[in-house]
């Protein structure tokens, strides 16, 4: 099984976490904006049962991706299985329409700026996002991807990071739940 092991942080202050960021190694990608529209079950409330179910649009890409229960206190430790689309807004409201014709409402969207980046850490790859969350606010997440073998590590190693960076107040709840929130 694929695990995302994840941690969250707000971000106080940017310059400081930038150059933690810088002298950890980061190396940063081109800046991108997401669009991810948020989908609930026709039986069961992913609010409840703590999942997620996201339609995210990346430039002309598409990809849906289910996200299971969180498995610790920690960190944001789920199954994640996601599957590229077909390129084009198209496909993206076309799949919505099946979506909404199999009984799913659409919950909200979240809409970020976000700037990858890729920084080793303890022998592994950490996935570094700086993201600006519209109406939420600007967001430092680390992740790695492992298997059932590597999971221990790659929890250690986020959390470990996340110390030697500063950052000690995860935020566990997801950019849906900090939107909701604001919204409601």
């Amino acid at each position: 099984m694929q695990w995302e092991v994840e941690q969250k942080f707000a971000v106080a202050d940017p310059s400081a976490a930038l150059r933690a960021l810088a002298a950890a190694g980061v190396v940063w990608e081109d800046e991108i904006s997401q669009d991810d529209t948020y989908w609930n079950h026709p039986a069961r409330d992913f609010a409840l049962t703590d999942e997620a179910l996201r339609l995210r649009q990346v430039g002309q890409r598409n990809f849906i991706t289910y996200k299971g229960p969180r498995t610790d206190a920690a960190t944001k430790t789920r199954q994640e299985l996601e599957v590229p689309l077909p390129d084009g807004p198209q496909v993206r409201e076309q799949f919505g329409q099946i979506l909404s014709a199999l009984g799913y409402r659409p919950v909200a969207t979240v809409q970020k700026q976000r700037k990858p980046g890729i920084l080793s850490w303890r022998n592994l790859e950490v996935h570094v996002a700086w993201d600006v969350v519209q109406n939420v606010g600007t967001y430092l997440e680390l992740e790695v991807v492992a298997d059932d073998a590597g999971l221990d590590l790659a929890k250690k190693a986020v959390e470990s990071l996340a110390n030697r960076l500063g950052l000690l107040q995860g935020e566990r709840r997801s950019y849906l739940e900090l939107l909701l929130r604001r919204i409601s």
